[in-house]
């Protein structure tokens, strides 16, 4: 009897001490999400407040009673805020695409065909991890230039199709697709970009995109590639359009309307975010996970 009351004991103790430790966990993780999102809500609140009403307040309200969307009107009109936003549409959707085409190529070509000198090019190209990033952008800006492709989509996109990093993440997750089912694919006469086309890419789809989605979100916050390579404000991007807001004084006076165009900014990478979290984790999962 005293060993049953002893063992509920014990289990009650267990009990306690895991529902404590949860509610602990819970607690520093609500505590963590406030201070991360309290300046997104911060600049949303802003952007809905009146520059009257912002500049009154010398002790800043955490609400509003009276919100408007005057701001946004203001932050569209400033500068070709439409304009620049379209600019970069473009100029993501661009350089996604064509990087897909070549990470998809090269990661396939890396893990699955033969060719001599195979792993001391790869090693060589992972290599190129290890230089400055620094480096890179001048030697791309003296090519553009010497191109003649300043202030074109060209020049924009062209050196940014290709990334060391998600070519070796998507050959990672190629590399975990059994080696059987090409050569079963192989017997039946089936070509390698078929075999691609129809096998591969469909099961490596969460990493895909996942890789699409990261350099969405790349070129959508590209800022000092942007800034080097266009002073035409026909191909500014919303980065060069934020830092005009900024700098013809605007930004510095109507700190409501400087929120709102960075809310309309913002908007785009939050949602896609939110729609692909789960192919996000999914994809970043398996590329780490061998066999």
């Amino acid at each position: 009897m005293e060993k049953e009351m002893d063992l509920k004991k014990t289990e009650g103790m267990d009990r306690a001490g895991r529902i404590a430790g949860k509610t602990a966990t819970y607690v520093l993780l609500t505590f963590w999400a406030l201070i991360v999102l309290f300046p997104f809500y911060w600049m949303v609140l802003s952007s809905v407040k009146s520059y009257s009403a912002y500049n009154s307040e010398y002790i800043p309200r955490l609400f509003t009673l009276s919100p408007t969307l005057e701001n946004y009107r203001e932050a569209f009109t400033a500068v070709p805020l439409a304009r620049y936003f379209a600019n970069t549409v473009l100029f993501t959707a661009g350089t996604t695409g064509l990087m897909l085409v070549v990470t998809v190529l090269s990661a396939y070509a890396f893990a699955r065909l033969n060719f001599r000198g195979k792993n001391l090019t790869f090693t060589l190209f992972l290599s190129l991890m290890m230089i400055p990033n620094e480096l890179v952008v001048i030697t791309n800006y003296v090519t553009v230039t010497n191109l003649d492709l300043r202030n074109t989509f060209s020049g924009l996109i062209l050196p940014s199709v290709a990334s060391v990093f998600y070519i070796y993440l998507l050959k990672e997750n190629f590399e975990q697709v059994p080696d059987q089912l090409y050569y079963a694919a192989k017997v039946d006469g089936t070509s390698d970009f078929k075999y691609l086309w129809k096998v591969m890419m469909p099961i490596c789809k969460p990493t895909i995109v996942t890789i699409a989605i990261l350099k969405a979100i790349e070129c959508w916050n590209s800022y000092v590639w942007p800034r080097l390579v266009t002073d035409d404000k026909m191909y500014f991007l919303v980065s060069n359009g934020i830092q005009e807001i900024r700098e013809n004084g605007f930004g510095r006076e109507n700190i409501p309307a400087m929120m709102a165009a960075v809310v309309v900014i913002s908007v785009p990478l939050i949602v896609l975010f939110l729609v692909f979290r789960n192919a996000i984790m999914a994809g970043v999962s398996r590329g780490g996970t061998k066999g």
